[in-house]
């Protein structure tokens, strides 16, 4: 009797540095009952010099032409033989943020070298989730919205709004919005209107997630363009299928709805209930599973250090999402490099990068404290950084490195005490992220400040995460 063709899902998650691809498939036996075939990461290097639609100092925006073409250079570097066999592609990536799209023209597929590719046209940069467009004046002169979700800077319809008051001119060149995820699964099934899971629009703000509604007659009623509103659908549920083959993946293969990347790395990480994720990339989310039945206060309360974001099958999770994680480190290196420019000395960020990590290893404690919140947090958005405890014995390069790997960890722990994870029944805590896998310092303040077993995950979490979304759901599909 002929074995069935085992089944195999594409993963892709379009981060803030990087887009991250990884192949899965069922391995009977194994012990999570899969397999990574094949993972692939490229940077995006994809940050915009200049915000494209009005002037704003704290503007956040990416090019999203090169994040694109990372993703191309991603699926070209997996084995061929293996995207052949591919029956679902999920798709995760940054979340909160916004680009814009016309209808019919957001990209072309061409022919790139052996494959077939597409490349965007009428499309606007992305607005990330770093965006500091919005102060808190700003915001504070938004209504107010019908969602446990407060709104902040950075956030997709704050952005709009945003944009609305200052120019108008720009939001009328498009009919179509979206994060940068939704983007590529529109693009992927010729979908006539964008697609969001409700994890996404969430993360815009102004979305009851009980409803599963947006907040339409608020909006409306403050002039906003609620067409630019994408419909919005299931996690785990199909977007639609490929309108073209893409590398070597079949036409009409089935694509899931676009998923947040915190989302799909707790998926991938949380092996028990009991388990709580830290995702550290260029920002760090520490979360735990509320309990089945858990529904947040339908009030947002903007001073609070701890949201509640929707997973899957209508529960939350609880998160404390800091905006300053390995971006902070990268802001530390890119100083020491400008400094060492001053002075006549060119060094690549790269050797400076690994010189820190060095020097804090073999400096195993300090004094010195650091605050690390170059760039506030949502519940505190005038909150700076600060260095205390300052002598002339913690001055060296390995102190001060070691001092701002714990300050990281330590204003984690501000947001979202330990103690309180316990109480949850939390007992242990799951590694992932970019920046804890190149980073043996962040793991061990990690180690070091969890009182609870510590495991650490890959860089392609969110990646895989996306994948088994949809090895899941075929799964199912196949139970009798």
């Amino acid at each position: 009797m002929a074995m069935a063709t085992p089944s195999v899902t594409l993963g892709i998650d379009l981060g803030t540095t990087s887009v991250k691809a990884a192949v899965v498939e069922a391995g009977p036996g194994h012990p999570s009952g899969f397999v990574v075939l094949a993972s692939c990461v490229r940077a995006t290097r994809a940050e915009a010099a200049a915000p494209s639609a009005a002037t704003a100092p704290q503007a956040r925006e990416q090019d999203v032409s090169r994040i694109i073409q990372a993703l191309n250079e991603c699926l070209a570097a997996l084995p061929q033989q293996a995207l052949r066999k591919v029956c679902g592609i999920g798709v995760s990536g940054q979340m909160h943020g916004v680009m814009f799209w016309k209808t019919g023209q957001g990209c072309e597929w061409t022919e790139g070298g052996a494959a077939h590719v597409f490349q965007p046209r009428a499309v606007s940069q992305l607005v990330t989730w770093q965006d500091g467009r919005c102060s808190s004046e700003f915001l504070a002169s938004l209504p107010q919205p019908e969602s446990h979700l407060s709104v902040a800077t950075g956030f997709g319809c704050a952005t709009i709004f945003w944009l609305l008051k200052n120019s108008p001119e720009f939001l009328k060149s498009y009919d179509a919005a979206g994060t940068i995820h939704d983007y590529v699964v529109a693009m992927l099934c010729g979908l006539p209107r964008p697609l969001m899971s409700d994890q996404n629009a969430a993360s815009w703000g102004y979305f009851n997630t009980q409803s599963q509604t947006w907040n339409v007659e608020i909006l409306r009623a403050s002039g906003f363009p609620v067409h630019l509103l994408p419909d919005v659908a299931q996690p785990a549920s199909v977007a639609g299928r490929t309108s073209q083959a893409w590398f070597e993946i079949p036409k009409g293969t089935q694509v899931g709805v676009a998923l947040g990347d915190l989302q799909a790395s707790v998926y991938s990480c949380m092996a028990q209930r009991t388990d709580a994720v830290l995702n550290m990339s260029t920002s760090v989310q520490l979360v735990a599973a509320m309990p089945s039945g858990f529904q947040p206060a339908q009030t947002p309360d903007p001073a609070a250090p701890v949201a509640y974001f929707p997973y899957f099958d209508r529960t939350y999770l609880a998160v404390a999402a800091s905006l300053n994680g390995g971006n902070v480190l990268a802001t530390f290196v890119h100083m020491l490099v400008q400094w060492m420019a001053d002075l006549g000395l060119e060094i690549e960020e790269s050797t400076v990068y690994s010189r820190v990590i060095q020097a804090a290893a073999q400096q195993r404690d300090t004094c010195l404290t650091i605050t690390p919140t170059v760039l506030g947090e949502r519940h505190l958005p005038d909150q700076l950084a600060s260095v205390t405890r300052i002598s002339s014995s913690d001055l060296s390069l390995g102190h001060v490195t070691r001092a701002l790997c714990r300050g990281i960890v330590q204003n984690l722990h501000s947001m979202l005490p330990f103690q309180q994870l316990k109480e949850w029944g939390v007992e242990r805590v799951v590694g992932s992220g970019s920046a804890l896998s190149r980073n043996e310092v962040l793991k061990q303040e990690v180690q070091r400040a969890f009182p609870f077993p510590v495991s650490f995950g890959q860089d392609v979490d969110a990646a895989v995460g996306a994948a088994l979304v949809m090895f899941q759901r075929n799964l199912k599909q196949k139970e009798p």
